[in-house]
């Protein structure tokens, strides 16, 4: 991931873990973060088992940002923006335990979804807005114009 051109919007967070004989502690986000600007409407927190694919997923104005607190998730983002320098891109990239330790921010008008990797991961995430169904959109996992194989 560290070497791939992101889709215009997308912005990675690296988050610094402050580790001791407790545990450790790390800060996701803050109100007054430059990638958090579109500010707080949800938080939602999301269980899965390994082999569950979600996706796709896409909104017309809602912002999201993701953060896998447990286990492994291959993320894919694709530009569906028309007006996007980086129209009909593909990012790839893995978070959570095997991965990247990031907060995810993924922009309106990019389709994105998940891939379960570990037995078991746990996702939370931010929305800019609470849930509308008119803001959904969805697009079938083996989608031709996207044409991503969820399984390599």
């Amino acid at each position: 991931m560290r070497n791939q051109k992101l889709i215009d919007g997308v912005i990675i967070k690296n988050l610094e873990r402050h580790k001791d004989e407790r545990g450790f502690f790390e800060e996701l986000m803050r109100v007054n973060d430059d990638f958090f600007k579109e500010g707080f409407g949800q938080l939602s927190h999301s269980f899965m088992h390994q082999g569950v694919i979600k996706a796709w997923h896409i909104h017309k104005t809602q912002i999201d940002w993701w953060y896998v607190a447990r286990g492994t998730l291959k993320v894919a983002l694709y530009d569906k923006r028309e007006n996007s320098p980086t129209y009909k891109m593909l990012n790839e990239i893995i978070l959570g335990e095997e991965g990247e330790n990031v907060v995810l921010k993924i922009p309106a008008g990019v389709a994105h979804g998940c891939f379960v990797k570990s037995p078991t991961s746990e996702l939370f995430y931010v929305t800019s807005k609470t849930y509308n169904p008119e803001e959904e959109g969805r697009i079938g996992h083996d989608d031709p114009e996207i044409a991503y194989n969820w399984l390599i």
